[in-house]
């Protein structure tokens, strides 16, 4: 009985190691193939963009992400910094970047938010009456642009059919060992993982670090009130867009986040946050990502092998591909800092501790409050009634 349960084990952990090699080799090329999209020519297209910036807090490298976004080789477009809270220190800072860039048009919003179960999007609806522009581009006050990066977002909507674009982006650390797993996440995992996705159906979905909008569109979906009760609202930003028959663009572009955690708890949190809330909202999608865990499973694999040969053999081409999917991924997300490569056992343990401790609740940390999402990614109660342990 033991013997044949060790069998059954050994061929499903064989058969997982290889679904895990195999997408690993597409990702190295689906990689490699979005490095070169970069430097395509782009359409020609210029229409106005208000860019929406919602803000919380003083956060680390506030002044130099929010200035990225005025110095645009753009010929016009708007700027809206928000907070929900009058008094938030964020605005303090926005209104330093306002002094420092006159020549452009900067409108600050504070104290006008929604009620709405989630806060950013309560934000949104307050920055709302200030909008200008048709197209309106979304992106998170810890993201980092360079000075084409309102063109390339733009240059998505030459074509009538595009709804939506979005970006996907790069993880820069800092000199945490927390910081530095985190941008391995979202390096080596994150990004990768978005790309692969592509080849297998088309995008309907949008992330934080760029969500950009025909106006039009928003407002036949219901605007950003659709998204209120929703923890993944750029998810859902993607797919009610999708939903009504436009298209869904990922943008050649890449940004870049500042992944802040100086410790290891605040980013097992964080990454707990965000794996609760793409498993409700893409449950099949989430479960079947355990074979992006190349390297655990071909350990799994040689424990359970009777041969203990073939199980080393295995872990020895895994950590191959394992460590050029690493190398590839630095090169092309974020090639402006060191690769890690003794780090990635470690990164991998955490990253199969996180994808189990998604399964294990509902409740997840965000901004310094709990809240509860159910199955299908709403958010359910206020904050007050979600107050205990993640």
């Amino acid at each position: 009985m033991l013997d044949s349960f060790q069998r059954w084990a050994s061929a499903a952990a064989l058969i997982a190691t290889a679904a895990g090699a195999a997408y690993t080799i597409v990702a190295i090329a689906r990689i490699r193939a979005f490095r070169r999209s970069l430097s395509a020519p782009r359409p020609p297209f210029s229409a106005p963009v208000t860019v929406l910036k919602p803000l919380h807090g003083d956060e680390p490298d506030l002044y130099a992400n929010l200035s990225s976004f005025c110095e645009q080789a753009y010929p016009e477009f708007q700027i809206i910094f928000g907070a929900a809270d009058a008094q938030d220190r964020a605005l303090d800072v926005a209104r330093q970047v306002q002094r420092d860039h006159p020549e452009c048009d900067i409108a600050i919003v504070g104290g006008r938010a929604a009620t709405a179960n989630n806060p950013k999007i309560g934000n949104l609806l307050g920055m709302m009456p200030v909008v200008k522009h048709d197209i309106i581009a979304i992106a998170d006050s810890d993201i980092r642009v360079g000075k084409d990066y309102l063109q390339a977002v733009a240059a998505t909507f030459a074509d009538a059919n595009t709804g939506a674009a979005t970006c996907i982006y790069g993880g820069i650390p800092n000199d945490s060992l927390a910081s530095r797993l985190g941008a391995m996440f979202v390096n080596d995992q994150f990004s990768p993982s978005v790309l692969v996705a592509q080849t297998l159906e088309p995008l309907t979905y949008c992330f934080g670090a760029t969500m950009a909008v025909r106006r039009a569109v928003l407002e036949r979906i219901g605007g950003f009130g659709a998204l209120a009760a929703h923890l993944g609202d750029d998810y859902m930003l993607g797919k009610l867009v999708s939903d009504a028959g436009h298209r869904v663009v990922l943008c050649p572009y890449i940004v870049h986040t500042g992944v802040a955690e100086r410790g290891l708890r605040s980013l097992f949190a964080r990454e707990v946050r965000w794996g609760r809330t793409i498993r409700a909202s893409r449950p099949a999608g989430y479960a079947g990502s355990i074979v992006t865990h190349l390297l655990p499973l071909s350990i799994a694999f040689a424990a359970l092998c009777a041969r203990p040969i073939a199980g080393l053999a295995t872990i020895a081409f895994a950590a191959m591909l394992r460590t050029l999917l690493h190398l590839e991924s630095r090169k092309t997300f974020a090639p402006a800092i060191p690769a890690s490569l003794a780090l990635i056992p470690v990164r991998d343990a955490l990253s199969v501790g996180v994808w189990c401790a998604s399964y294990s609740g509902q409740r997840v940390a965000w901004h310094g409050d709990r809240y509860r999402i159910n199955a299908d990614g709403r958010m359910v109660g206020s904050p007050e009634e979600c107050n205990d342990s993640v």
